[in-house]
């Protein structure tokens, strides 16, 4: 049924992914403040100064937590079927931290290294809101076994 925990840990999924498209996912200031770079689901923008500024498109960022959203909104509606909402939650599984690392490539590889290597720049909340994906797509993927369990337990029974 939708009024399950797994089915709130999914939403809780939809809503993180929500949120790492709609946020900045890292900045990066430099000393001076003069340059400053960032990083959302559409572009990672490298500003040389007020007038001048790079931008790299990062569209696969947005196109995967898309598909991501979309995958655990078909498991959410997919209540009845458990083995295959543990299915699309392992495959969510995969896409998540395929996203991450795609996020942790473009801030450690290649924009860390625009302007002063030494600072690291900061994760904001769009990165957090992956991060709070990942643990709820974690969570209702064992809630899901756990509630298969109980009911091949209570078939054993009968």
């Amino acid at each position: 049924m939708l009024q399950r925990i797994q089915s709130i840990f999914l939403a809780i999924t939809i809503i993180g992914m929500g949120v790492f498209v709609s946020f900045p996912v890292w900045t990066k200031i430099a000393v001076g403040g003069e340059q400053q770079a960032s990083l959302t689901a559409l572009k990672l923008t490298h500003q040389l100064n007020p007038v001048q500024s790079n931008i790299d498109s990062a569209l696969y960022l947005l196109i995967l937590a898309i598909v991501i959203a979309g995958v655990a909104a078909f498991a959410l509606i997919k209540f009845r079927n458990r083995v295959l909402q543990s299915a699309l939650c392992a495959v969510n599984s995969i896409l998540m931290s395929t996203l991450l690392g795609l996020v942790v490539y473009l801030t450690f590889y290649k924009a860390a290294k625009l302007f002063d290597p030494q600072i690291p720049g900061d994760y904001t909340i769009g990165f957090y809101g992956l991060v709070a994906a990942m643990l709820a797509n974690v969570m209702a993927n064992r809630y899901i076994r756990k509630d298969e369990k109980t009911v091949q337990q209570s078939n054993r029974l009968r």
